[in-house]
């Protein structure tokens, strides 16, 4: 398929977005349950969600960019009951709506003791901040399936597809709120990194399942199946045009073989080893730099790997058309 950079930075933004917000509350739970030290509720909680919403605001601004007509962009929630992008489009807004008012309710102080539930006292924000985290982990799942449900679509036809998109989201969340803790001196700052290792070393494992899985299909379509023929031997001689079409642009990612390859080990290289390098020695001295560093090498490493994601899917229709 072709990589469409408006979807990859859509999908790579808001994955970090929804990973934060996820490693922000999850310390305000433990804090709850007295396993971690509170935080101050405006400089850590309110500032970070902040940062949440603008990477979730940014990725929906990207989102435009892949329209032809923006104006009616409202019209891609229509489909609800059966597509997962329309599900995607109502979620989304949603969760950016529980990320804002959670980071409010801290801003403002206005956090009224709900009820207890055992020993634990449930006031506003921990309660949004539970709506927040069931609507970002349907938000990865609705991303997720969009891909996943495509069955013709071998490659991505995985659960896989799901799990990759939720624990790269969260790895790059959690790396970002290692940063986020060091910069405010945090006592966090082991806490959310151990996390992010702990998700980048999962997510290696389960990504590279996906690169062993893919590398084996064995495709249903053939050239036989894709013109409707059986003959034993076809041979292809020409694609039918003498120049580019929407099947070839859009369906294909164009790029040579080593390109192709380049990127995938570019990826491998940036989300996984290189990042938990810098984390590591930004934890040992507590340096910010260090771990903002290795979240943008991380994160750079996200825009590779979701352009090879999108460039390792092999539509049957180029097996009439092949490649150009």
């Amino acid at each position: 398929m072709h990589p469409a950079f408006s979807v990859i930075f859509l999908t790579t933004l808001i994955g970090a977005g929804q990973g934060l917000f996820l490693a922000l509350y999850t310390a305000q739970v433990y804090a709850a349950f007295n396993l971690l030290p509170e935080q101050d509720p405006v400089r850590f909680y309110a500032q970070g969600s902040v940062i949440a919403l603008l990477l979730l605001v940014a990725g929906l601004a990207a989102s435009f960019l892949h329209l032809g007509r923006p104006e009616r962009a409202w019209r891609s929630a229509a489909m609800w009951r059966t597509s997962w992008l329309s599900r995607e489009v109502i979620v989304l807004p949603a969760c950016m709506g529980a990320v804002a008012a959670w980071g409010l309710i801290h801003y403002t102080g206005w956090n009224p003791l709900l009820f207890m539930l055992g020993g634990l006292q449930v006031d506003l924000s921990l309660l949004i901040g539970a709506g927040g985290t069931v609507l970002c982990f349907l938000l990865f799942l609705c991303t997720g399936m969009i891909y996943a449900c495509i069955k013709f679509l071998q490659e991505w036809a995985t659960p896989l597809t799901v799990v990759n998109y939720i624990l790269f989201g969260g790895a790059s969340g959690f790396m970002l709120c290692t940063a986020f803790a060091a910069w405010h001196g945090s006592g966090l700052v082991d806490f959310y990194g151990g996390w992010a290792i702990v998700m980048t070393a999962i997510a290696f494992v389960t990504r590279s399942a996906t690169l062993i899985r893919n590398a084996r299909l064995k495709h249903k379509s053939t050239l036989q199946s894709a013109i409707g023929i059986r003959h034993a031997r076809i041979e292809q001689k020409a694609q039918g045009a003498m120049a580019g079409s929407y099947n070839t642009r859009e369906f294909f990612h164009g790029a040579s073989p080593q390109k192709y390859r380049f990127v995938k080990w570019v990826f491998l290289a940036l989300v996984f080893p290189l990042p938990l390098l810098l984390l590591s020695a930004g934890m040992a001295v507590q340096s910010f730099g260090l771990l903002l560093a290795a979240f943008l090498t991380q994160y750079t490493g996200l825009l590779a790997e979701r352009w090879f994601f999108f460039a390792q899917a092999n539509h049957p229709q180029n097996l009439y058309y092949q490649t150009v």
